[in-house]
């Protein structure tokens, strides 16, 4: 499929490419720097808004997150700040601080992030260290669920695209770990860790 492989995993769905054809950190972050994600953009935060509207529905006042892969223009996060929430930056190329990776947060987000993980499993069981008891992951990424039109889709196209997601796979995702799966709107899924006192409202 254009010089790149692909398979599925039977047990989750996702469909995952050959690691051996995974682009370079260089890479990766050369095409990163050629978005054009500006936190003061309009129409980027009406795309943002799909996630940040099921989230701030859900959050507590003054819930204390962690923006997870936020890249160079973190919009998301100052939309989260304006409702009045305190948001930690992570991004292994451009916010790479270990110190935000030992603290605990009431949530976590990782918009149009969890398709670039190499190493996914590893990666949401570093999510669940981040999360207290209570706490929510909230993703968004693009759904792949539509097999005749994977090969001239948009999203795989993307040379930093690796894995691609069902709403099944999410839900198993939150299966293995104890949680609760929530998908509000397509391509958005909400994780929410089980707990007595939580960060959660609903």
């Amino acid at each position: 499929m254009q010089g790149r492989d692909y398979r599925r995993c039977p047990t989750c769905e996702a469909t995952f490419l050959d690691p051996r054809q995974f682009p370079t950190a260089e890479e990766e972050r050369r095409h990163y720097l050629s978005h054009r994600n500006d936190p003061d953009d309009p129409d980027y935060r009406r795309f943002l808004s799909r996630l940040a509207r099921p989230l701030l529905d859900r959050l507590r006042p003054g819930s204390h997150g962690l923006d997870y892969g936020c890249g160079p223009g973190p919009a998301l996060a100052a939309m989260l700040r304006e409702a009045g929430h305190r948001v930690a930056l992570y991004d292994p190329f451009f916010h790479a601080e270990p110190a935000v990776l030992a603290e605990v947060y009431d949530f976590v987000t990782c918009s149009e992030t969890v398709e670039h993980f190499h190493r996914p499993a590893e990666e949401f069981d570093r999510l669940d260290r981040l999360l207290r008891p209570g706490g929510c992951l909230a993703i968004m990424t693009s759904f792949q669920d539509d097999d005749a039109r994977f090969a001239g889709w948009h999203y795989r196209r993307d040379p930093t695209h690796v894995v691609f997601y069902r709403a099944a796979t999410f839900r198993l995702i939150a299966d293995q770990r104890g949680w609760l799966c929530e998908i509000p709107v397509r391509d958005v899924a909400l994780l929410r860790k089980p707990a007595v006192a939580a960060a959660w409202r609903g």
